[in-house]
């Protein structure tokens, strides 16, 4: 697999929880030749958490991509119109995330990214990361798997005996997933039994 000269936005939502599980990934996209250009939502940009500070979150994107993260809505009103990337992921992508971006809501970094990006009709990966995808969030994760140009990473069920709405991507496919999107395919099977890697 090679990635090489690929331009990805990667957003990062406030799925805090996964950040560690994810950073290994955009790792693993520069390792295949990609050229990633991190954008973090206001959450991620301002709030700590038990799993770590906005800071240490920036720092590593900065570390592994060697670019500061896109993190204002001025920043990144050029996506669209500069056509900036080639595509676009979103991981984790929260289920508020999820829900704005089915219903055309347009209020932070990633979310204008993710809506300039596909007016130029090119393609958006989603691996979500939902303590209700199979709760209030199905809708919109039904609504998404039949939009144009948006594409899931494979997901399952977390934890189905104390959480059993939640979804979680697996990551590790991620950079699979790209692959097929490039070529306006979705990685399939998009259901998997979850075993986080």
């Amino acid at each position: 697999m090679s990635l090489k000269g690929i331009k990805v936005g990667f957003c990062l939502t406030a799925s805090y929880c996964c950040m560690e599980q994810v950073m290994p990934q955009v790792r693993h996209l520069v390792d295949e030749g990609a050229e990633v250009f991190p954008i973090i939502s206001t959450a991620v940009d301002t709030i700590d958490t038990k799993y770590g500070t906005s800071w240490k979150w920036k720092k590593m994107l900065l570390d592994i991509t060697g670019r500061k993260a896109f993190s204002t809505m001025v920043e990144v009103e050029c996506v669209g119109p500069q056509k900036l990337f080639d595509i676009i992921v979103v991981a984790p992508c929260t289920g508020n995330t999820l829900a704005k971006i089915a219903n055309g809501i347009t209020d932070s970094p990633v979310l204008m990214s993710v809506k300039s990006h596909l007016r130029n009709q090119r393609p958006v990966v989603l691996a979500i990361s939902s303590n209700d995808g199979l709760g209030m969030n199905a809708k919109n994760i039904g609504l998404l798997l039949n939009a144009k140009n948006i594409y899931m990473v494979p997901f399952g069920q977390d934890n189905p005996v104390e959480k059993p709405n939640s979804l979680v991507a697996r990551w590790e496919l991620i950079a699979d997933t790209i692959i097929e999107a490039l070529k306006g395919k979705q990685y399939q099977p998009v259901l998997v039994s979850y075993q986080p890697s």
